[in-house]
């Protein structure tokens, strides 16, 4: 679904189609679990005020990029790669004895650049900062968000993204990600 206004109205049909009753019914939670919505020309007040609306719903996953909003419900497949790669980066730092912080899909944020994201999985490594070191993110489906870009605006030093059964790791250098072979 595409929604293209600037106004409150546009909130509200956001909020109308993320309607989350029902959620207790397995068929309403798989129907809700295929959503993607991508929404234009959408305020920082906007993105702010369904923010808040929303909570801490583990049903949808905010991104902002300079007046584009998406949101995605991410499926049961989505949640198990994710999980399995924030284990991995767990068990490593516990086994080498790094210090890391795990934060989750904590949303990171900045008015003034006009971002805003919920990683999938995000880690502070040696020590607790606002901006975290590591973001890893499952892509299930494309055409969305470039999020790369959100991530370098924020300053986060590396990102993850696992897409068809591949690892790509991105490292940010003179204000540029470069991707790392293997």
């Amino acid at each position: 679904m595409v929604v293209s206004s600037a106004n409150t109205q546009s909130f509200v049909k956001l909020i109308e189609y993320l309607n989350c009753d029902g959620l207790d019914s397995d068929v309403a939670t798989a129907r809700l679990r295929q959503r993607l919505l991508i929404s234009t020309d959408i305020s920082w007040n906007i993105y702010e005020n369904l923010l808040n609306y929303l909570g801490n719903s583990p049903y949808f996953k905010v991104i902002y990029h300079q007046g584009t909003l998406q949101i995605i419900s991410p499926s049961s497949r989505h949640e198990i790669y994710k999980k399995m790669l924030g284990m991995l980066v767990e068990n490593y730092c516990l086994e080498t004895g790094i210090r890391f912080y795990p934060l989750g899909s904590t949303t990171l944020k900045s008015q003034e650049k006009l971002k805003g994201i919920e990683p999938d999985q995000c880690y502070c490594i040696g020590s607790k900062k606002n901006i975290p070191d590591l973001a890893i993110e499952v892509v299930i489906t494309s055409g969305g968000i470039q999020t790369l870009e959100i991530y370098q605006g924020l300053g986060v030093y590396e990102v993850w993204f696992w897409q068809n059964g591949k690892l790509q790791v991105f490292c940010l250098e003179n204000y540029e990600y470069l991707q790392k072979k293997k």
